[in-house]
């Protein structure tokens, strides 16, 4: 199996930035794609980015133009960049990754609060 686990979440005023780690370690080999997802109190998990392999990214637009996923292969890791943060990023959010053909993310964290102020 695949263990992920994040790093680097916190408490941010609007308009700062952060940036959130995932580490991935076990059968990596598993692993095509990565993501990230978040979930505010009473809401339902939402996707927030992923990366296909190494470069082929996507965000939702709440986000595009301010969150920058990348991927380090080699190191089995996954950063989420997050410029110009927003009060209604606030979230705890979680690193997933799916092996290839898989339709539902199969490998999740535990996830890191992450907290903006106004």
């Amino acid at each position: 199996q695949v263990q992920l686990v994040e790093s680097g979440g916190g408490l941010v005023q609007a308009g700062g930035s952060l940036t959130l780690s995932c580490a991935a370690s076990g059968r990596t080999y598993m692993i095509h794609t990565m993501a990230w997802y978040r979930q505010s109190p009473g809401k339902e998990r939402e996707w927030v980015a992923e990366i296909i392999s190494g470069s082929n990214a996507n965000y939702r637009d709440s986000v595009q133009g301010r969150f920058t996923i990348s991927r380090n292969i080699a190191k089995n890791t996954v950063s989420l960049r997050m410029n110009n943060l927003k009060p209604e990023d606030s979230a705890v959010y979680y690193c997933a990754a799916k092996s290839p053909g898989v339709t539902s993310y199969n490998f999740w964290g535990q996830g890191t609060q992450v907290t903006v102020s106004s």
